[in-house]
């Protein structure tokens, strides 16, 4: 097993809140139930956000195209997380350690740099939604709000894993509450909810491709996805870490897609262009007890996702630079609610070509180097192995390619399949 140096141990208040294993795999005596687990990845895609992005895809494509386009990328998705979290569930490893495995122990630290640095990204971007929906729906101070937020959503990191699955349980419970409350009032207030089914798409947009939509999808959890090992690391087995993904793709991610397809199929929609299903406003409109449950719906729904973000980029950069996931993640969440305050939230579509084009394909090397060909895989030790740089170089050019001169197809399948055919072509003994 490649070695990794291990920080000193934290101080006493750290220590109080439970062993994380940044560095070495979890033990079969701390591993938790199928529950537990379950309970982390259900309450991350279940998210406002994954409302608004489906909603903008039933915008471009009608319902029933757009609701297409929704279940192939969640099928994707189940396959792809679901490989990686078996992986993770019977070795024990977090993302980091799985990746020194495949792209060495110096080599991996270019991989989880990279997709930690991005899921930062995501936790400065949740954040500054927080501000920007509230500021939107109530009038408050986008920047205070952030800032309250971000600072809220670090401290609830730093409990670590046992807080992000009671948080996950939460936020999912509010979601479907609130998000059928919302699909009722859309309804009742239009001409039913069969009306859905007939809708086109907005008057006069041009739609975007069917592949598009697809990349959409999966875009938006390629990366957390593919460091699935954070979370499934936990699971007893390889088996129930594929269950608990499952939970997450399709089922979690569906239904809250679904709520966002019908709030704009039903019209009920603030803009649905840019904001997509996202359903806070409805349920503001209506007064009473919704508007407080509305507001702390935000906080809880969105900092269910910004947890799991931060959390994952804490233990990425733990394991580069050797020190805590908690350490880590006081650093990066400052530098994360920093950014969500300047505004980096609102580039998101360059995080979303990012994600789309350049994750994809290591994941899928990681499956095939630790599933498909593991017989032919040499002792690890190596500092870098060139053959998963190169199929990931080769996966990822072939979807920019795709990107610009083959728009109908989706980038980010793709880069899985050249990706992993490149790498297939590429294996034999590992050097």
């Amino acid at each position: 097993m490649t070695q990794f140096s291990t920080a000193t141990r934290p101080a006493s208040l750290e220590a109080g809140l439970g062993e994380e294993y940044e560095h070495v795999p979890v033990p079969p005596a701390a591993r938790r139930s199928l529950f537990s687990v379950s309970a982390v990845w259900v309450g991350f895609p279940m998210i406002m956000t994954s409302a608004v992005f489906s909603g903008i895809v039933v915008y471009h494509l009608g319902f029933l195209t757009g609701l297409a386009a929704i279940l192939v990328g969640n099928l994707v998705l189940m396959g792809y997380v679901g490989t990686l979290s078996y992986l993770a569930g019977r070795s024990g490893k977090n993302f980091a350690l799985t990746a020194a495995d495949t792209f060495g122990a110096k080599g991996f630290r270019i991989v989880s740099a990279f997709l930690s640095a991005l899921v930062i990204g995501w936790f400065a971007f949740q954040t500054g939604m927080v501000g920007s929906t509230l500021n939107v729906s109530m009038g408050w101070s986008a920047p205070w709000v952030t800032l309250a937020a971000g600072v809220l959503f670090v401290a609830l990191t730093f409990v670590g894993i046992r807080a992000i699955s009671w948080i996950g349980v939460v936020a999912s419970v509010m979601f479907l509450v609130l998000g059928a409350v919302a699909v009722v009032i859309a309804a009742g207030s239009g001409t039913g909810l069969g009306s859905a089914l007939s809708y086109s798409g907005g008057a006069g947009v041009e739609a975007f491709s069917f592949g598009v939509a697809v990349t959409m999808v999966i875009a938006c959890f390629a990366d957390s996805g593919t460091m699935t090992a954070d979370f499934t690391r936990w699971a007893k087995n390889g088996r129930e870490a594929a269950l608990a993904a499952f939970s997450a793709f399709p089922v979690a991610y569906f239904i809250a897609q679904l709520v966002g397809a019908l709030v704009v199929a039903l019209g009920a929609s603030a803009a649905a262009s840019t904001t997509g299903g996202d359903f806070l406003h409805v349920l503001v409109g209506s007064g009473g007890i919704l508007v407080p449950l509305g507001i702390l719906f935000v906080f809880v729904n969105l900092g269910s996702v910004c947890a799991h973000c931060l959390y994952n980029g804490a233990v990425g950069f733990g394991n580069i630079t050797g020190k805590t996931m908690r350490q880590l993640t006081i650093v990066l969440g400052v530098i994360g609610t920093a950014a969500a305050v300047a505004g980096i939230w609102s580039y998101f579509a360059t995080w979303l070509n990012i994600l789309g084009v350049l994750v994809p394909p290591i994941g899928v090397i990681l499956i095939l180097d630790q599933l498909v060909f593991a017989a032919r895989r040499a002792p690890a030790g190596a500092g870098m192995y060139w053959k998963p740089f190169a199929a990931w170089a080769i996966g990822a050019t072939a979807a920019l390619a795709t990107h610009f001169w083959a728009p109908e197809l989706s980038d980010a399948v793709v880069a899985m399949v050249i990706g992993g055919l490149a790498f297939t072509a590429l294996s034999g003994k590992r050097a």
